[in-house]
């Protein structure tokens, strides 16, 4: 059976294809064959030496089985994934202010996520708000517009805000990670680990009264709770680092909420313990 033209764009979507790089789309299956590659050719059997019998001796992978890393090359992996983090840690303990640690995060190399994004996306809002929201990551409509939560979900988020008497002159809103993950797939550890110095800094140098931590993968990295984000929404919890200790809610993301609006009642619950909280600390 055919697949249809619906079935295709679904399956391209599943695998995290959501936008096209040309203008004109291109016809693969009518390019021509790539050129055959030379044979390679052998060492001459009098060259022996240390290099050919090197080779002569390396063991060949069994067919369809992938060459086993070396154990040298593996901890070189761990290592990398070690160093990325040491590097932010020194270049987010090194600013003073928010525009020196925007500069060290668009600076940052050590997150493999920079290299298919478009934009760095760091924060918008008011840095002396009371209020500070972290999400997760951004998505395709934030890594166009370079801004946090711009997207349908961002639009919900403003929303959700609104009704309590907040906007963006009242609230700062940033995420834990800076660049988008392809497909908007769940980030990896080695990912949160290389943007969390920088988070961290922001917090430290914005110092809200409270902050809501967004989804579950900005509640477990700030807060260190294993549990999952509907166990735990709209129970006070409180984010230490060094000499900050500050009240914080998990909320459900607003992108879960699109998904299932069954939970929006619960979501205004914990909108309206923040705005009680938030209320009862500006007194």
């Amino acid at each position: 059976m055919t697949p249809s033209l619906l079935d295709v764009l679904l399956f391209y979507a599943e695998a995290g294809c959501d936008e096209a790089i040309g203008d004109q789309p291109v016809d693969r299956t009518s390019l021509p064959a790539p050129a055959a590659r030379p044979a390679a050719t052998s060492l001459p059997a009098d060259r022996g030496g240390p290099v050919a019998g090197a080779r002569a001796s390396a063991p060949v992978p069994a067919a369809g089985r992938p060459t086993p890393m070396p154990p040298a090359a593996a901890a070189r992996a761990v290592l990398s994934a070690q160093e990325a983090e040491s590097a932010a840690s020194r270049a987010a303990a090194a600013c003073n202010t928010i525009a020196e640690l925007e500069a060290a995060i668009k600076a940052f190399d050590g997150c493999s996520l920079k290299a298919t994004a478009t934009n760095t996306v760091m924060a918008r809002g008011n840095p002396a708000a009371p209020l500070m929201i972290i999400g997760e990551a951004p998505g395709r409509d934030e890594d166009a517009q370079g801004k946090p939560f711009v997207g349908e979900s961002g639009q919900l988020l403003d929303r959700m805000l609104k009704a309590i008497g907040r906007d963006e002159d009242t609230v700062y809103i940033s995420n834990i990670l800076f660049w988008r993950p392809p497909g908007n797939r769940d980030p990896s550890t080695e990912e949160i680990l290389a943007c969390k110095p920088f988070i961290e800094r922001l917090i430290a140098l914005v110092r809200p009264k409270l902050i809501a931590c967004a989804g579950k993968h900005a509640a477990a990295t700030l807060l260190g709770t294993t549990q999952g984000i509907t166990r735990i929404r709209g129970r006070w919890q409180e984010y230490r680092r060094d000499d900050l200790v500050i009240p914080a809610m998990p909320l459900l993301h607003p992108a879960y909420l699109l998904r299932q609006p069954g939970v929006k009642r619960e979501a205004w619950h914990d909108m309206l313990m923040l705005a009680e909280k938030l209320a009862e600390l500006e007194r």
